[in-house]
């Protein structure tokens, strides 16, 4: 059985790297929303699987709980690979043979996306993965079984997940789709996502709230 886990950090201390354009509430408000549009893409999907959150957020797991998915609370998170790790084994222990990854800062995604990524999944042991727009970052990783191998998000991701898939011989596929690779980390990533017109509801919502396209640099 496949399962989707979305970790999900203390919001209130999200996106430093934006700190030059926006001050800390901003960001919080903008982490929000883009996990409230990854949110309604997971809860949209035609694959009826299990949704796992883990978090030491209380309004990320107040929102999982509401849409009926499995919360486990964190009373500290020291990474997101360990918070993912550790999510994965649990996962295994309850059944679960093949577990997708996905982050909350990835405002583009769509159910269809998600689907597409859990049906083209190989049979074990496997990795799917979805590359960051630059190749270097690891946006979707599918492992089966889900404790395949370690995590290694953060720089340099994508090819260290590649390394550990070929050391055990993992039958491996890396899907790229644009919309799981458009994440937003910096002050670029603001520019080009306000210039967009496909972004999810929630995400456009606090753009305009927070007057974001015009801090940005847009009209």
């Amino acid at each position: 059985m496949q399962a989707v886990l979305i970790p999900v950090k203390d919001l209130t201390q999200a996106k430093q790297r934006l700190a030059s354009l926006i001050p800390q509430k901003t960001r919080t408000r903008l982490a929000r929303a883009m996990l409230d549009d990854v949110f309604a893409a997971v809860a949209g999907m035609k694959s009826r699987v299990p949704v796992f959150v883990v978090s030491s957020d209380a309004e990320a797991l107040a929102a999982a709980r509401a849409l009926g998915w499995e919360c486990l609370p964190e009373t500290e998170q020291h990474s997101e690979s360990r918070s993912v790790d550790a999510a994965s084994r649990i996962c295994a222990e309850r059944g679960i043979t093949g577990l997708l990854r996905l982050p909350i800062d990835i405002p583009l995604v769509r159910a269809e996306d998600i689907d597409a990524l859990l049906a083209a999944c190989p049979a074990a042991p496997s990795a799917v993965l979805v590359p960051s727009r630059t190749a270097s970052g690891t946006n979707a990783l599918l492992r089966t079984p889900p404790g395949l191998f370690r995590s290694h998000f953060g720089p340099g991701s994508m090819q260290k997940h590649l390394d550990e898939a070929c050391r055990l011989r993992a039958h491996t596929l890396i899907l790229r789709n644009p919309r799981i690779e458009f994440d937003v980390d910096d002050v670029p990533d603001i520019r080009h996502l306000a210039s967009r017109n496909d972004v999810g509801a929630h995400t456009t919502a606090a753009l305009q709230e927070l007057n974001l396209r015009r801090r940005a640099g847009h009209s």
